[in-house]
């Protein structure tokens, strides 16, 4: 079997878990693409439809288009209990005739091995004889519980499941990496930036009234801001944050948490006992439409996950101008940060490295200035375009590897 092509494009199907903000704005430009006819299928409109997201602990649904500009269709859930997470929770039976009604020459699967439909997909591409690409935006092989069950399954049942693949797509040098580890010959390994909509948020950034924000927060305009924007959930550490920022006690400086979760009561009783109340503010889930405001309204930024495959807020934030401080469990440290450069990677949980950073930066207005320039320069050359032609040479050479390969 080799792959064709209808009117000089790659028939593409994209079978995805769920509308997300920022793989839109690639479907977007997919569409586009003069070698590319793609149809996106989603097994779950989470995301689109208002729903509870038990991470923010906040029901919301994304302010900003996420079904514009490309071909997409919903498949229906036949799970009894339809959910995120759960193996049975995506359960779309219908993808299945989808494959075999129309004529792809590939498919793509964003679900992740972890759901049903991802097995039905892998069934029908290969009952049908069709090209099967499998993304993945693994990092590491711990899973953020650190159960070693889980690390040693993953070990044992990894290898084969990537074998299934015709060509595996990683989001990160550091995903490339790891997939190599388990055997998986780099000429099936494509590395496919995971990046976000550069063009849209360059133009956005140029709009903020950065004095008007900052009057909002209550927050001198001299004043240099830290930013926080995530999750408050454990894994993600904002407790490192405060810690360091309030033993560093810069002068004229502040922090900002934008998120909300477990441990938002904690952290503002925390900061109400020091009584660094007037410091650190929180302000608690904003949507992504009001994000560019908040990044170019501070100065730097800081990501201290102990488990983060990439981190998509690190190129948000770049794009805005923002140098960038990541723990060496963010995936995106390992493509974005030169360190000292375009910000700063520490060991994760030493908050006394943090502190000395902290020191090192928030005082140094000259420094802050000359490393937004380097970090909004250096994410350009991490763009959805590169993503899309990634994919475009993937399948432009898949032909010599299925004849190769003993798994097809």
């Amino acid at each position: 079997m080799v792959i064709t092509m209808t009117a000089n494009k790659h028939r593409v199907l994209i079978v995805a878990s769920h509308p997300v903000q920022y793989a839109a704005s690639i479907f977007r430009l997919m569409a586009k693409h003069p070698k590319l006819d793609i149809k996106v299928a989603y097994c779950s409109m989470h995301g689109v439809k208002s729903s509870f997201d038990s991470g923010f602990g906040v029901e919301f649904s994304w302010d900003i288009p996420l079904l514009d500009g490309y071909p997409w269709i919903e498949m229906k859930n036949n799970s009894p209990k339809p959910q995120l997470g759960k193996f049975l929770g995506l359960f779309n039976i219908d993808i299945w005739s989808l494959m075999t009604k129309e004529n792809f020459d590939a498919v793509i699967v964003y679900t992740g091995y972890t759901y049903a439909s991802f097995w039905i997909t892998l069934f029908a591409a290969k009952l049908k004889r069709k090209v099967f690409i499998f993304s993945t935006d693994i990092s590491a092989l711990e899973p953020r519980n650190k159960l070693k069950l889980k690390t040693w399954l993953k070990k044992l049942l990894l290898p084969f499941i990537f074998n299934l693949a015709d060509i595996v797509i990683v989001s990160s040098t550091l995903g490339k990496q790891i997939v190599a580890s388990l055997g998986i010959p780099e000429k099936r390994i494509t590395l496919t930036p995971f990046s976000v909509d550069n063009a849209w948020w360059t133009s956005q950034a140029n709009q903020v009234d950065v004095k008007e924000i900052r009057k909002k927060w209550n927050i001198p305009e001299t004043a240099t801001v830290l930013l926080f924007c995530a999750k408050l959930q454990l894994w993600k550490r904002p407790q490192d944050v405060f810690k360091a920022f309030v033993q560093a006690n810069v002068q004229n400086s502040y922090l900002v948490f934008v998120g909300d979760g477990s441990l938002k009561v904690e952290l503002e009783t925390e900061a109400n006992f020091l009584k660094v109340q007037d410091k650190v503010k929180f302000l608690g889930f904003v949507n992504q439409s009001q994000l560019p405001s908040i990044y170019c309204s501070a100065d730097l930024f800081i990501l201290p996950s102990e488990y983060e495959p990439f981190g998509v807020v690190v190129n948000e934030a770049m794009l805005c101008g923002l140098p960038v401080i990541v723990s060496d469990k963010v995936g995106a440290g390992y493509d974005l940060i030169k360190h000292d450069e375009t910000g700063f990677v520490y060991p994760c949980g030493n908050i006394d490295e943090l502190k000395i950073i902290l020191n090192n930066t928030l005082s140094n207005r000259e420094k802050l200035d000359s490393m937004s320039i380097a970090a909004r320069d250096h994410i350009q050359l991490w763009s959805p375009e590169e993503n899309i032609e990634a994919i475009v040479k993937a399948l432009n050479t898949i032909n010599s590897l299925r004849e190769s390969s003993p798994f097809r």
